[in-house]
């Protein structure tokens, strides 16, 4: 994708491939960033995705908490329904979701596709932070308030930090999926003025009658920055400090 983002059409057209463009151009780039259109749907898929991140990781730590800390009547169904709920299509709910947020007036608007995002990460949040909550022993906070900590404050002060490079991996995977999403901002999104980066590269591919690969890969190469981005920030959370200090001795 990043060698063809820097090579014209007639060196893309050629029976080599040309694996390192030494001698590639940046006029595909210019072309991308030239388009206004790019910006307005960066900032779309920007908000969008931040949204999404942060209502998901909040309802699904505090669902995950909840679910691992606390036992409750209708606990055992709202596990299977999380579990339910992985296995219906999405494809199925696009005319009752579309219904929905036409209701509410919030098609062509970022909380609307934000709604949808949040309802079909949420599931496979819940149950992957769950796991991590789990994995946390409650005896450390058993310990802290022996010590003189309230259930809150033990919470924060150990539970919490422990449950970092979880939240981080959560954090990725609904990043991921908010930002690269095709179908759902499709339905939701019908206002071209209103896009988000895939539909934006989509209308790139239907906007020249012979595509232009070379432009194509500098569009896909320019979104695909900053989850790359994104995960080299976050990346050396997600494996260190799981269990630091749990077994202080």
């Amino acid at each position: 994708m990043i060698s063809s983002a820097f090579l014209p059409t007639n060196r893309l057209r050629t029976p080599e491939p040309t694996f390192i463009p030494l001698d590639g151009t940046l006029a595909n780039f210019r072309r991308v960033l030239g388009d206004p259109t790019f910006f307005s749907s960066f900032r779309v898929s920007l908000a969008v995705t931040g949204l999404t991140l942060v209502a998901a990781i909040l309802f699904a730590f505090l669902a995950a908490l909840a679910l691992s800390r606390f036992r409750f009547r209708g606990r055992r169904s709202f596990v299977v329904a999380v579990l339910v709920v992985q296995m219906i299509p999405a494809e199925a709910l696009f005319i009752s979701q579309y219904q929905m947020l036409d209701t509410w007036q919030l098609v062509n608007s970022v909380l609307g596709l934000t709604i949808v995002y949040v309802a079909a990460i949420l599931p496979f949040t819940i149950w992957m932070l769950r796991g991590f909550v789990a994995g946390v022993p409650i005896e450390l906070e058993e310990a802290a308030m022996v010590d003189g900590l309230s259930r809150t404050g033990a919470f924060f002060r150990i539970t919490f930090p422990l449950l970092a490079p979880g939240l981080v991996a959560s954090g990725v995977y609904g990043f991921l999926q908010a930002w690269n999403e095709y179908t759902l901002a499709l339905v939701v999104m019908t206002d071209p003025a209103r896009r988000t980066l895939p539909l934006w590269l989509q209308g790139l591919v239907e906007a020249n009658r012979a595509t232009d690969w070379g432009v194509v890969m500098a569009g896909a190469t320019l979104i695909a920055v900053p989850v790359i981005v994104f995960f080299l920030v976050v990346q050396h959370r997600m494996t260190a400090g799981l269990v630091a200090g749990a077994v202080k001795g």
